[in-house]
């Protein structure tokens, strides 16, 4: 029986997962819940599992959770403290980083601190902090399981190799605005950069994908995972999004991991590796797919992809800072305060404004991101 911490159980992975630990009774069981503010199905979760404790990230919503499970033996605390604290539990044998954003950085380390084991979710972790987390994690001898999709893909294929990786593809969908022409994105709307073609996610991964800011971010994941430099990193667009990533190796060879898209495969990857156990997940009927097709994304219509390249490269706290100014930009576009392409300007000015750091501490990137998120809003107000 694995104990899992579910951090970010109202997300689009939090709650896929508790339905992998569901159809998977005997094998999984479900230790801590936590979310941000949605205090209605994080109760309603908690009275279906019954976890030992659970946490409401926003301080306002104690009493309702509290009451809610006051007839059960659940300990119920709120705030971030709380969050950084549960991550440690020394009860739990795996933790699931589900939050979104740079909120997944401190729980990340917290949990690394206690040698748990990571299935991590939350990209911006890498992204913020890439060289500092796996340094500890390697140093505390932690295993970092990644269950994003495409990093699961690269995961799996690296499964009992010895050879040296000549380069990475990433595959993306493209998002909503794949055949959108670039002069028209300056007028789209929230419900349409919303409306994700194939994946069912949270409105701020989703916006991600629609400018392929999340691809870019997931570039940088690669590299601290992984260890290949970003010119042997390449994103490939794949509308079908039935392969996940591929693996070239120094003689040419390539693999690929291959399935329809469910994300309660690579999350119950995370929980069982090196094993499997069997799912419920749709298997592909191949003759509803006669081809699959490949294409470069489009620089001039995807800045954001170019952006994170470009960050990756120059290194240091530039990734933190693009991500900081990332989450602002989107969180104005999503209330319509600025433009969907204003929000690859604002990162970019945020980038040049922003003090360098070349070897940033913890200290150092939590101050980058307060600058970082500072500037963005100056831009944007």
């Amino acid at each position: 029986m694995i104990k899992i911490s579910v951090l970010g159980s109202t997300g689009s992975i939090g709650t896929q997962a508790l339905e992998v630990i569901a159809e998977h009774p005997q094998l999984f069981s479900v230790e801590v819940l936590t979310a941000c503010r949605n205090a209605d199905l994080l109760i309603n979760q908690a009275r279906r599992f019954v976890p030992d404790t659970v946490v409401i990230a926003d301080e306002q919503f104690y009493h309702k959770v509290s009451e809610a499970l006051s007839s059960l033996p659940i300990k119920v605390y709120a705030g971030s403290e709380a969050l950084e604290q549960v991550a440690s539990y020394s009860s739990v044998d795996l933790v699931l980083v589900a939050l979104v954003g740079y909120s997944g950085l401190i729980p990340t380390i917290r949990a690394i601190e206690a040698k748990r084991r990571i299935a991590l979710a939350n990209k911006e972790t890498l992204v913020v902090a890439g060289k500092l987390v796996m340094s500890l994690a390697a140093s505390h001898k932690v295993p970092i399981i990644p269950v994003d999709s495409e990093h699961s893909a690269i995961f799996q294929c690296l499964a009992g190799e010895y050879a040296s990786i000549d380069k990475l593809y990433l595959t993306a969908s493209g998002g909503p605005f794949l055949h959108t022409i670039v002069q028209d994105l300056a007028k789209v709307n929230r419900q349409q950069a919303l409306a994700h073609p194939r994946w069912n996610m949270g409105a701020k991964i989703t916006v991600d994908s629609a400018t392929m800011m999340n691809k870019g971010f997931e570039v940088i994941e690669a590299h601290h995972l992984f260890g290949v430099a970003a010119d042997k990193i390449e994103v490939l667009v794949h509308p079908q999004s039935i392969i996940h990533s591929m693996v070239q190796f120094d003689d040419g060879a390539i693999k690929a991991q291959l399935g329809e898209p469910d994300m309660r495969i690579p999350i119950q990857y995370s929980f069982t590796y090196p094993h499997r156990a069997k799912t419920s997940s749709p298997r592909i009927e191949w003759a509803t797919y006669p081809t699959l097709s490949f294409m470069k994304p489009d620089a001039n219509k995807f800045r954001c992809l170019v952006i994170a390249y470009e960050a990756l490269r120059r290194g240091g706290n530039t990734p933190c800072v693009v991500n900081a100014a990332n989450e602002v930009a989107v969180e104005a576009f999503l209330s319509d305060r600025i433009a969907f392409t204003d929000i690859a300007r604002i990162i970019e000015s945020v980038m040049e404004r922003t003090s360098f750091i070349e070897e940033p501490s913890l200290d150092d990137c939590i101050a980058s991101n307060i600058e970082a998120v500072r500037i963005a809003s100056e831009i944007i107000q």
